[in-house]
Formats: structure tokens, sequence, C-alpha cells
């Protein structure tokens, strides 16, 4: 499970780097910065909500 976990992971964050380097490369600067503000907002907000749920997973193992 936890290998299948980090092949899951690591795809996105590949997809991630992937869509980030093109949008980088396919928009002006200052565009580019509003639209990075956001971005990290809400990477934040799923970073947050996958820790919890990421902890609430692990709580239901351990304590079934």
């Amino acid at each position: 499970m936890a290998k299948t976990g980090n092949t899951i992971a690591a795809l996105l964050i590949g997809v991630a780097v992937g869509v980030a380097a093109g949008y980088v490369l396919a928009t002006d600067k200052e565009t580019r910065q509003e639209d990075l503000e956001k971005l990290k907002k809400t990477l934040n907000g799923l970073k947050g909500k996958f820790a919890k749920q990421g902890q609430e997973l692990e709580d239901e193992i351990y304590h079934s």
C-alpha cells in the first residue's frame, strides 16, 4: 500500500512540475506573479487537507 501511495505522489509531483514549467514558459511575468500567489494559496490548502486525511487514515489503521 505504501508503494502505491509513493508512486501516486511521485506521479502527481511530476505532473505539477511539468505544468509549472509549461506555464512559466508560456506567460508574461506580471500574469505569472499573480497566478503564482493564487497557486501557492491553493497548494497550501491542499497540503493541509491531505495531511489531515493522512492523519485520519493513520489513526483509523492503528486504532482499529
